[in-house]
Parts: structure tokens; C-alpha cells; sequence
């Protein structure tokens, strides 16, 4: 015999239901048993704006590097960063 699962409620808000799954456990609402895979391929991750001051001549030579590869510069900065934090992280 499964377990008798609670209905969720309706949200009016994205921003209410946010606040509801933050503080309940989804397992009490969903069987997991019975859920399935799914593929978002054209899910963005989510992106953070920063400000990061850099040397003019850095700045420069990281622009000569993505022109040379044919990517915009902060394609590289990304790339390069993601790279140094997996093999230092």
C-alpha cells in the first residue's frame, strides 16, 4: 500500500511557491518512486553581473587571445576561470 501524499497548494506567486518548498519537505507532496528523468536542453544557467577591475594592458591581451580563438573576451575569462577552479578547486 503506497503512503497518502499531501496536495500541494495553489500559488499566486513563483515567489510563494518558493517560500513554501523552502520550508517543506517535497517528499511529504511527491513520490519520487514514480517520478522521471527529464532534458532541458535549452536551459540556460542562471548568471550573476560583477564588476572586476583589470589592468587596461590585461584586459588587452585577454581581448587579442579571444579575438585569435574567435569568442567574445568574456567567453574566455569564464572559460579560463571555470578551468583554474577545477583543477585547483
Amino acid at each position: 500500500m503506497s503512503k497518502r501524499r499531501k496536495t500541494a497548494p495553489d500559488f499566486k506567486t513563483e515567489a510563494e511557491e518558493r517560500a513554501f518548498w523552502e520550508s517543506h519537505d517535497a517528499s511529504e507532496y511527491v513520490d519520487w518512486g514514480v517520478a522521471e528523468s527529464v532534458r532541458l536542453p535549452n536551459l540556460k544557467p542562471s548568471t550573476k553581473t560583477i564588476s572586476l577591475r583589470l589592468p587596461a594592458a590585461l584586459l588587452e591581451r585577454i581581448k587579442i587571445e579571444a579575438n585569435k580563438r574567435d569568442i567574445p573576451y568574456q567567453s574566455l575569462i569564464k572559460a579560463w576561470l571555470a578551468e583554474d577552479v577545477d583543477r585547483h578547486g
